[in-house]
């Protein structure tokens, strides 16, 4: 049975569907990894078309968008067939997030460096404990110092909000990586975004087992 790792933030812009197709990229080295997409943005099915459109293809991840009625089964059927599950969620709290968040072994929750951000992922977060599945916020997108990620970081702490200790940075390789259909660990596996990404994906595992 697969790990299901769901992805999901109500406010749009905090890097949610590139998270989830760099978790998938990384997974893929070595395992059988599939992507569900219900969000009706559908961009990480135009990612999904870049990778598997490459002339030297990369590890193969299986895709689904399957939403609606359909949805629980479909995420069983990706969960008995395969090692890992990444689910992008959509940016709202309906019905089909909350059948994404009840069959996540994880939870997690992209905020970037701003007070916004951080308000915004409150609704994901109680939703997560309604269902009681596991969640931890990852602080994306963020400089490697300065007073917004601190504030952040503070107003986290202060609220004993669930946290990955792991962060990733605003960093031109992800956005350069998914607009290949790669991953960071893909496009340049000893840079500094694609070690932040494996440190997180390491603590996820983890957290999981």
């Amino acid at each position: 049975m697969a790990m299901v790792i769901t992805v999901a933030q109500q406010k749009g812009g905090t890097g949610k569907t590139t998270l989830a197709a760099n978790l998938a990229a990384a997974l893929a080295a070595g395992r059988r990894v599939a992507l569900l997409d219900i969000d009706p943005q559908r961009s990480l099915a135009r990612w999904h078309g870049l990778r598997t459109a490459r002339p030297h293809a990369p590890p193969p991840i299986a895709f689904a968008d399957t939403t609606g009625w359909r949805l629980a089964a479909e995420i069983d059927r990706l969960r008995r067939s395969h090692d890992a599950v990444l689910i992008d969620s959509p940016p709202q709290i309906d019905t089909d997030a909350r059948l994404a968040v009840r069959a996540a072994d994880l939870v997690l929750v992209p905020v970037q460096p701003s007070l916004p951000d951080l308000w915004a992922a409150a609704g994901t977060l109680a939703l997560a404990a309604a269902e009681r599945r596991p969640v931890r916020i990852v602080l994306n997108r963020a400089p490697a110092s300065g007073r917004l990620r601190e504030t952040v970081e503070a107003a986290i702490a202060a609220g004993a909000l669930p946290r990955l200790a792991a962060v990733l940075g605003n960093r031109v390789g992800f956005a350069a990586a998914f607009a290949e259909g790669l991953g960071v660990t893909e496009a340049a596996p000893r840079g500094t975004a694609a070690a932040e990404l494996r440190a997180l994906l390491e603590e996820i595992e983890e957290l999981i087992r």
